[in-house]
């Protein structure tokens, strides 16, 4: 599993990490039953606090994307194969409320498909 972090970025380096999972997951990179790294490997690897990686994996378990089996290790959940499309839905809908933002400032959906096409 290749996590990118950005050190210097001013989100949450745990935020960073459900970040990048969630894209994995919805790239079908991470996929059902794959295994992940152990709080301790991917502290190790990404040169963090433990804890980090900790808080991160607490926020994927609440999201159920990853489940904890006891002496196995950690597993990617049978359950998030709706991620990509929540995703799509997501960003379709921040699309739409700016579209309506920009045809209250006046612009009309030609102009707007155009400039966008730029």
């Amino acid at each position: 599993m290749n996590i990118n972090i950005d050190y210097k970025s001013r989100i949450c380096i745990y935020e960073q990490i459900v970040l990048e999972v969630e894209r994995l997951i919805t790239l079908d990179i991470l996929k059902p039953d794959d295994k992940i790294p152990s709080i301790r490997e991917l502290a190790c690897s990404l040169n963090i606090n433990p804890n980090t990686v900790k808080k991160a994996y607490d926020i994927l378990e609440e999201k159920n994307l990853i489940i904890s089996k006891s002496t196995k290790g950690t597993f990617i959940n049978n359950a998030p194969l709706d991620l990509k499309s929540e995703k799509i839905n997501t960003l379709l809908t921040d699309i739409q409320k700016n579209i309506r933002e920009l045809e209250n400032l006046g612009l009309d959906k030609k102009e707007i498909l155009k400039r966008l096409a730029d």
